[in-house]
């Protein structure tokens, strides 16, 4: 007999887990509670199974046991577990006991998982609602949890159905959350893209300056398809920031290096009096971020804006040019999801990509369908800097800028559109990789021709994709119109014979 759970099982008692919310709680805002409740299930069942297996190796030596415990990647305290709480489902504060195991578990895990709970609170009558509806909810959550198709020892479930199973949710709370879901998401095929166009090469440092729940960090470190890498990334929102770090230790990606901070005013991966730089920089910053700290940019002591400070209202430069300084000088490379505004707009903008593109580090421009995020229905771009292009580095040579029109690449979905891998996106993959023009999609253009443009990359400016109409013969036309008449008149003379025979004047 097979008792292993399949992804789909998993999956599916996760997501009903969610029904005692919805509707009720705002799915932005439980997507926190069922997220810690999958990683609480997670160590205490990977805890329970290896004590298992320990009792059956050292029998009543406890000394020995504990000690092997005590070397667990998570150390679970006593009273904290899953199943502690689960016995206390009924208990009248049992927000508050959660909150209290919690916090006992984060104490005895400091290095790994300091600060990760302390902006989900199980207590919250702001979030959950009042005492009797908060215990109501609460409860259910603990024996929804409790059922064998969340099981997660590890004797019944993979390691990596569990992180997969965590994506899924994240995407699945992104769908129902709306534009609050930028906060956090950026969709499976859309990452997939970014993270290949980015290139990321066995030991190589990744980071990613807005990294929401990491899912972009995740499929950057698995397209090298090795375990040779070190993920970085910093993000400004607590609650989300805490969803990375456990996003990161179910994908068994310990040692990343997660940093709750603003990016852009407080950077916090530093060394020494300057940034830390990396082989590759990925984001999916908030669109045009207002009030991103304009005011003290002329200031900024790791003097980030010297092509030109973005305009107050709008801070998609701002991160772009953080992500390029960022960038190991030579050989670091830049891959960013933007609006199309960023590619077109004047004044300041306009000014720093004139200075990004004159200093050759521009190499591709891809444009997106529209309706692929949950947030926006506008087109968005992927931008790709490469810092090899620049004087000294392994690709200073290249003087061109591939632009790729992938507009059209995509399967129509009732919610959202989709980019398929085996299609849409491996012909976006291939182009580049190429630096290939193909006819109606992808053009290369010289670096004096983007001049000509004043530096407008809008991309229906350098690929053709108009589509001729076909031409009408009318003398064709008009025999079908003959054709046709003549063929009314005959079935109007056969009705009005059948109307006679039956006594019916037509």
């Amino acid at each position: 007999m097979n008792d292993k759970l399949t992804q789909a099982e998993v999956n599916n008692a996760a997501w009903a887990a969610c029904d005692t919310f919805r509707g009720a709680v705002d799915p932005a805002q439980y997507k926190d509670y069922i997220l810690v409740m999958l990683f609480l299930k997670y160590i205490t069942d990977n805890w329970n199974d290896h004590f298992e297996t320990y009792r059956k190796q050292y029998g009543d030596d406890d000394v020995r046991i504990r000690r092997r415990m005590e070397r667990e990647r998570f150390y679970l305290p006593e009273g904290a577990s899953f199943y502690d709480l689960y016995e206390q489902r009924n208990e009248p504060n049992i927000g508050e006991l959660i909150n209290i195991a919690l916090e006992g578990i984060e104490d005895k895990n400091r290095s790994k998982l300091e600060g990760v709970f302390r902006n989900i609170d199980f207590n919250s009558e702001t979030n959950l609602g009042r005492t009797k509806d908060r215990n109501r909810r609460l409860k259910n959550l603990l024996e929804d949890f409790n059922k064998p198709a969340l099981d997660l020892r590890p004797s019944r479930v993979k390691e990596d159905i569990i992180g997969e199973t965590y994506i899924y949710l994240i995407s699945r709370f992104a769908s129902d959350a709306g534009k609050k879901a930028g906060e956090f998401y950026t969709p499976a095929a859309v990452s997939g893209l970014l993270a290949n166009l980015a290139g990321a090469q066995e030991g190589n440092t990744i980071c990613d300056p807005a990294c929401g729940s990491g899912s972009l960090l995740i499929k950057a470190a698995e397209s090298i398809g090795s375990d040779n890498f070190a993920l970085y990334g910093q993000e400004v929102n607590g609650a989300t920031w805490a969803l990375a770090r456990m996003n990161m230790f179910l994908h068994a990606k310990d040692a990343a290096r997660i940093e709750w901070c603003d990016t852009l005013n407080s950077p916090a991966l530093i060394e020494g009096d300057h940034l830390q730089k990396f082989d590759v920089v990925v984001a999916n910053p908030p669109f045009s971020l207002d009030k991103w700290g304009a005011d003290g940019a002329d200031t900024d002591q790791y003097n980030r804006y010297w092509r030109g400070i973005p305009p107050k209202s709008k801070g998609d430069y701002a991160f772009i040019t953080h992500m390029i300084e960022i960038a190991k000088r030579q050989s670091g490379r830049v891959a960013v999801i933007v609006p199309h505004g960023v590619l077109f707009r004047g004044g300041a903008e306009g000014k720093i990509r004139q200075q990004l593109i004159e200093e050759n580090l521009l190499d591709a421009v891809v444009g997106l369908p529209a309706n692929l995020f949950t947030t926006t229905g506008i087109p968005v771009a992927i931008l790709i800097f490469d810092r090899s292009r620049e004087e000294g580095g392994a690709n200073a040579e290249r003087k061109d800028v591939l632009f790729i029109d992938a507009s059209k690449e995509f399967t129509p979905g009732k919610a959202q559109n989709v980019m398929d891998e085996d299609t849409h996106i491996k012909k976006v993959l291939d182009t580049y990789s190429a630096r290939a023009e193909v006819e109606k999609f992808s053009y290369l253009a010289s670096t004096e021709e983007i001049a000509e443009n004043n530096y407008n990359l809008n991309i229906p400016r350098y690929v053709d994709t108009f589509e001729p109409e076909e031409e009408i013969d009318v003398a064709a036309v008009q025999a079908d119109i003959v054709r046709i008449e003549g063929e009314l008149a005959d079935v109007r003379a056969k009705m009005s014979g059948y109307l006679k025979e039956l006594g019916i004047d037509a």
